[in-house]
């Protein structure tokens, strides 16, 4: 780790968009000076690319033997000593010819050069000795990168394609000061803690197995029921905002796939086809075109406008095996997909209500930390531009009448039309993007959709893709390593367990099991023979909210001793105190 203070950085202005555009071009710098490094602590070796990243940087190199963490140390501290020596970066700008002879040691760099555009110019930069293919920016002189670390070692396939060959690939971190830096290494130390693939093991909510395949989640009883909580609050909430629950098949045939489009752009994504009747089946990997089919289902009027369509629908992705991640990552996920079909002078309106929804389902799960991006037309589109105008007119309207910061991704929209994207951001202040709303004028040209307007003409209408939690899979890993897997009441599979001092006091216990499970509370009896204290303790590990002690003194005076995972005593509490207790915890969506 290197600390090397400047006053150009010291000067900065706080603005979080000028640290975040200096941090990439110090993270840029900094993975030059390690390929730099590596090249000098092992001359063999062949590069491949190095690009920076949200939270640092990485490169990638074939070499004889994988790196070890000695090597990492000997990399870090030859990159210590060039940096010092302040060299300055250059930019170049060389012909192909030049570029094919300064890199013909390096195949990976031709292969890069080879697929460039003939009119594109190859540029490069160096620093001392060491130069590479870079189109930039970077800081001013090595001495400007400020404090760095070198992580961790992993394989990564050439350009991410699993036929090419496997190459070690060296993550690392640089930050404009030391403090930054150190910020950034605790939260490092600390999402490893929260890891919700670990929590999942110790805590058994999920698993995964051979036997069935990767990417593949089994939900184990306590997942299952974190996960229900989750589908039944989104189900209950979306009833409430006059949406119309639907169910829809995990198969379709190919027709249905060759009009929506997906056979034709999403195929690589899709799984091999089913033969069934002499016809040709596939897993589904979105859910819209069914949502689509129930508008069709009958001939719309204007009067049934907006028809707002929910669904939480189980998809089928084929995913790469090097990309798989636990929660995060797989190859079967359930969507919390909903499609609003509605008139064009609705559209502000019920993007505005999506909105609303939105902060009220994730304030709920304990995320009221956004921030917004608005997408618009890029250069290839389907639909009029003055469709697309009304569209991202409404979008820019909604979040700007509940007075919201957004950015805007110009040219960033699908070709099927403008976007919301919505990032919350979790304990650990990682931005995660989980709520998309999505215009689409594709699939209601595709599918033919049209309804009655007032003057009994027929008229397309607009479609609204909308998800909130993203995947619910994907969401639960959020949720797991936001609270580190210590759930709010509410959400906690298990809210309370009671611990008899001795087998003489399970009767009592159970009576209180059984009285407050037909409240609607999540308890449990721990009837192990062990001692008292160890039964707290694998309570506390286990993350339950409440310990309820229960011995003599609490059968006599009919109550229970509570204590909570954070080790606080609340001492003797009477039951249908106890039980007011979790109920208003439950209510108030706290502890």
């Amino acid at each position: 780790m290197l600390d090397h203070s400047s006053l150009e950085f010291e000067a900065l202005d706080s603005d979080s968009g000028q640290i975040e555009i200096l941090r990439q071009k110090i993270r840029h710098s900094a993975a030059h000076v390690m390929a730099d490094a590596v090249m000098q602590l092992f001359p063999d070796a062949k590069i491949g690319i190095g690009p920076p990243t949200k939270d640092g940087f990485y490169y990638d190199f074939e070499v004889t033997h994988p790196f070890t963490p000695d090597d990492l140390e000997k990399i870090e501290k030859r990159m210590t000593e060039i940096i010092s020596k302040n060299h300055s970066f250059e930019k170049s700008t060389i012909s192909r010819n030049d570029a094919e002879n300064k890199f013909e040691q390096q195949p990976y760099k031709i292969e890069l050069i080879e697929n460039l555009d003939s009119d594109v110019p190859i540029s490069t930069y160096s620093h001392g000795t060491f130069e590479d293919l870079c189109q930039g920016p970077h800081v001013e002189t090595t001495a400007d990168i400020c404090a760095f670390k070198l992580l961790t070692v992993a394989g990564a396939y050439w350009r991410g394609n699993e036929k090419n060959p496997m190459l070690q690939r060296i993550y690392g971190t640089a930050f404009e000061s030391s403090e930054a830096l150190e910020e950034h290494l605790h939260n490092l130390e600390e999402a490893e803690k929260r890891d919700h693939r670990i929590l999942g093991r110790s805590l058994d909510l999920f698993s995964t197995h051979d036997e069935i395949g990767p990417g593949l989640t089994v939900w184990n009883p306590k997942g299952a029921m974190l996960r229900s909580i989750v589908e039944q609050y989104w189900r209950d909430l979306h009833i409430q905002h006059n949406y119309q629950p639907v169910y829809s098949p995990h198969i379709g045939r190919s027709n249905l796939w060759e009009t929506s489009g997906h056979l034709g752009f999403y195929n690589e994504n899709m799984y091999a086809p089913m033969e069934i009747d002499e016809q040709q089946y596939y897993l589904k990997p979105m859910n819209c075109p069914f949502h689509i089919m129930v508008y069709k289902s009958s001939l719309r009027s204007y009067r049934e406008l907006p028809l707002k369509l929910s669904e939480l629908g189980t998809v089928y992705r084929y995913e790469r095996s090097g990309v798989l991640h636990g929660l995060m990552r797989v190859r079967g996920f359930t969507q919390d997909d909903a499609h609003i079909f509605c008139m064009p002078d609705q559209i502000e309106d019920e993007i505005g209500k999506v909105l609303d929804l939105t902060f009220e389902l994730l304030d709920a799960f304990g995320f009221n930390n956004y921030s917004i991006a608005l997408s618009t037309r890029p250069e290839k589109y389907v639909g009029e531009a003055m469709m697309w105008d009304h569209a991202t007119d409404s979008l820019r309207k909604a979040i700007e009448s509940r007075g919201l910061t957004y950015t805007i991704d110009e040219g960033g929209g699908a070709f099927y039309g403008p976007k919301i994207d919505l990032n919350i951001q979790d304990a650990l202040n990682r931005d995660w993007q989980c709520t998309t709303v999505q215009f689409d004028f594709n699939l209601p040209e595709r599918f033919d959709l049209v309804f009655q307007n007032d003057n009994g003409e027929r008229a397309q209408p607009y479609m609204i893709h909308r998800a909130i939690l993203g995947s619910i899979e994907r969401f639960i890993g959020i949720l797991i390593e936001h609270y580190s897997g210590a759930f709010p009441v509410w959400l906690a599979p298990v809210q309370a367990m009671i611990i008899p001092i001795s087998d003489r006091h399970l009767e009592y216990a159970d009576s209180i099991q059984s009285a407050l499970s037909s409240h609607g509370i999540r308890i449990e009896v721990d009837s192990r023979r062990d001692r008292m204290n160890a039964k707290i303790r694998d309570a506390q590990m286990q993350k339950i909210p409440y310990m309820v002690v229960v011995g003599d003194s609490e059968a006599e005076s009919q109550s229970v001793s509570v204590r909570l995972r954070d080790g606080t005593n609340l001492g003797a509490i009477p039951i249908p105190e106890f039980q007011e207790l979790v109920s208003l915890a439950v209510t108030n969506k706290t502890i």
